[in-house]
């Protein structure tokens, strides 16, 4: 596998990561949900932007034959304007 194939695996194992447990939380009636566990869904549907985002940038990247190794998250401001 490529390094950049390698990058795209983290990426995408993260995300199926965070789906997870965003699915285990919507599981749980939206009624019954604590606080906490409302935060936690904003900030998982926030980390899920940031990575859609980096997954997108860095296989743009790729195809141009740019390095993309080291391209970090956007801020969570600028993955928001995905949505």
């Amino acid at each position: 596998m490529s390094e950049t194939g390698s990058y795209e695996g983290d990426i995408l194992r993260r995300i199926n990561e965070l789906v997870t447990e965003e699915h285990d939380l919507r599981q749980q009636s939206e009624h019954r949900l604590t606080p906490e566990e409302r935060q936690r869904m904003r900030e998982l549907e926030e980390s899920l932007d940031q990575c859609w985002d980096l997954l997108r940038r860095r296989r743009a990247r790729a195809e141009y034959g740019r390095d993309s190794a080291g391209e970090a998250p956007p801020p969570p401001t600028e993955a928001e304007h995905w949505r």
